[in-house]
């Protein structure tokens, strides 16, 4: 008997898959933090230092008695001018204005008369390396005899040109080409031409190369879909006994 009542005391881990209801906390509704989000939060109120992430911040905010720009309004900064007197300077080297010995009024003509022009020598152009001109010396004029002016009439003009080896007594017939230099024209280029003909190469029929099934790699016996089939049952799973029912509610 003692056994038999062992084997009814064993638990069944099925049933000891997950927490009970009574493991859940609901979320407080009190305060702002880690509020129930299903439920309305009301206005929430505190007195004395700041509450939350801001007590452990070092904030330097000025308090209510904080200084307040005499020159700001409500409507913006006063537009009434104001006066300041400047520094020191450091450097009094920085403004070198010429005293009045420094001026020559004797040197200036009297305005309305009239003046004689004065002219003075430049000085001497300074030379840019971007200005690449010639000097006039790699300027070469062309020659004064024979035809060489573009510009003036000349004379007429001859010369006396060389031998020619053609056709002298000094020219060498042994140089002449032979008879195997020439290529010899294509009968086509002067008589009427023949038709002409080619055996082209085999073709075939255009075809598709993948792999297809042979006739032994059918089963027409089991094709059922055109005549009768007997009915056909089989065994199903075992169900555990702790699987929910599915149940859905049908409304009408």
């Amino acid at each position: 008997m003692e056994s038999v009542k062992s084997k009814k005391n064993i638990p069944i881990a099925a049933r000891q898959r997950g927490p009970g209801p009574g493991r859940y906390a609901l979320p407080s509704t009190c305060g702002y933090n880690g509020h129930d989000f299903t439920k309305y939060t009301r206005p929430a109120y505190s007195f004395g230092r700041r509450l939350g992430d801001f007590a452990t911040k070092k904030e330097c905010s000025p308090g209510p008695a904080y200084f307040i720009d005499p020159s700001i309004t409500r409507s913006g900064r006063d537009g009434t001018p104001a006066y300041s007197l400047l520094a020191r300077q450091t450097n009094l080297g920085t403004f070198k204005t010429p005293s009045p010995g420094a001026y020559s009024p004797e040197r200036v003509h009297p305005q309305g008369e009239r003046n004689a022009p004065r002219h003075s020598i430049g000085s001497r152009t300074r030379y840019r390396k971007r200005d690449g001109n010639p000097s006039p010396n790699k300027y070469t004029l062309p020659k004064v005899l024979g035809a060489f002016q573009p510009d003036k009439q000349s004379s007429p003009a001859y010369s006396m040109t060389a031998r020619s080896m053609i056709g002298g007594y000094a020219e060498d017939m042994a140089k002449a080409p032979g008879p195997g230099n020439y290529n010899a024209a294509l009968p086509d280029l002067y008589k009427e031409r023949s038709p002409l003909y080619s055996m082209r190469r085999r073709s075939y029929m255009p075809g598709d190369n993948t792999m297809k099934p042979g006739p032994g790699a059918h089963c027409p016996e089991r094709v059922v879909i055109n005549r009768p089939k007997a009915a056909v049952h089989s065994l199903g799973i075992r169900h555990s006994e702790f699987i929910c029912p599915l149940i859905v509610d049908v409304s009408d």
